[in-house]
């Protein structure tokens, strides 16, 4: 019994074979004067023709009919290299597109019983198989979505590795560029000693400074590395600027002009936002005495559903091309900094569920959002 697709083949070979033998007879009566024939001819390729454009006019409006399982669609192969769970949900039916959903749902195409949280359009995460996901769906029309299951926990992973990594690299870089000079002052050291060369005490106070260089600098990574838990509590925010505005002027005194403005309460842990905040300010300061304009700092504090810190400066700015490193840990312009201040605001920040962000605008100012 013949298939249909080769039926279609048989009958498509048929007409081409019509055509081509229509056309050679066509010629040949015309070129013998047959012209009954030639009419004849004629006559057999349009109906020819004509009987090929109907019933391909007739194939192109069937609808084409819809795979039954989620296995027969043809893309089914792609769908099955992809390592994400992807899922078809139609009202209370989900049907499982790939290996990797069949694998978590232990299912071949529908998936019986399935948890409420994939059926509901308002539930964005989901737990199954011990496993934390993240439901990225889009809708196709009321009663169809598509869905797929990112795995929070190995995003997890993948970030923390990520981190780890980018510390070791700059732990490693920080620390050859220490040890560097150190060993190269010992080598010269030793040979001054052995030479009796006068200048072995000042070797000896440059290998001395170095020492103590990278000794703050491993300091400052363990105050990185141990920033405790927060610890919240209610606090008024004008109390918190006042703080603050004492801590500036016995640093900075009249040198640069400070203009607050706070106002609300926050339940966060005031310590660590002192420290936060302190870091951007001292920043700020000292940006605004390297410019030629009147040096001026302003903070703003205020609360609601969310606590908003913004800390502007008169500096000149932030150039392009650091705009984007100065939040890496270490990185320092700075003679004598040790690089991790806005990097420790920014994790006191995360600590709280927030974020620092430096923005988008002329001059510098960053802005601390955090729960209020």
């Amino acid at each position: 019994m013949l298939t249909p697709e080769r039926r279609r083949a048989l009958a498509a070979l048929g007409s081409g074979v019509t055509l081509t033998a229509g056309g050679v007879a066509a010629v040949a009566a015309a070129q013998a004067g047959m012209w009954g024939a030639l009419v004849g001819t004629v006559g057999v390729v349009a109906w020819t023709l004509t009987l090929g454009c109907w019933v391909a006019a007739r194939r192109g409006t069937a609808p084409a009919p819809m795979p039954s399982r989620a296995s027969d669609w043809p893309i089914a192969a792609l769908l099955d290299q992809v390592p994400v769970p992807l899922l078809r949900i139609e009202g209370e039916r989900v049907h499982a597109l790939n290996r990797a959903a069949r694998a978590l749902f232990v299912a071949d195409d529908r998936i019986p019983a399935p948890p409420r949280t994939l059926t509901d359009p308002a539930t964005r995460h989901l737990r199954h198989a011990g496993r934390r996901w993240r439901i990225d769906a889009v809708a196709l029309d009321e009663a169809h979505r598509l869905a797929a299951l990112i795995d929070i926990d190995a995003e997890e992973h993948a970030a923390q590795e990520r981190a780890q990594d980018e510390m070791i690299d700059i732990l490693g870089h920080e620390l050859l560029n220490g040890l560097s000079p150190i060993v190269s002052l010992a080598d010269s050291a030793v040979t001054a000693a052995q030479q009796g060369d006068a200048m072995l005490g000042d070797i000896l106070a440059t290998l001395s400074r170095r020492v103590e260089g990278l000794e703050g600098f491993t300091r400052a990574y363990r105050e990185l590395a141990r920033l405790p838990d927060p610890v919240a509590a209610p606090v008024a925010l004008d109390a918190l600027a006042g703080d603050l505005a004492r801590l500036f002027g016995g640093r900075f005194g009249d040198r640069v002009a400070l203009s607050i403005d706070a106002s609300g309460t926050a339940t966060l842990d005031r310590d660590q936002m002192v420290q936060a905040v302190w870091a951007l300010l001292q920043n700020g300061a000292e940006a605004a005495l390297a410019a030629p304009a009147p040096p001026r700092v302003t903070l703003s504090i205020a609360g609601g559903e969310r606590v908003t810190i913004e800390v502007a400066d008169s500096g000149p700015g932030i150039a392009a091309a650091d705009r984007a490193r100065i939040f890496r840990p270490f990185h320092t312009d700075k003679p004598g900094g040790s690089g991790i201040g806005l990097t420790l605001a920014r994790r006191i920040a995360r600590a709280h569920g927030g974020e620092l962000v430096l923005l988008d605008t002329r001059g510098t100012r960053f802005q601390l959002t955090v729960p209020a």
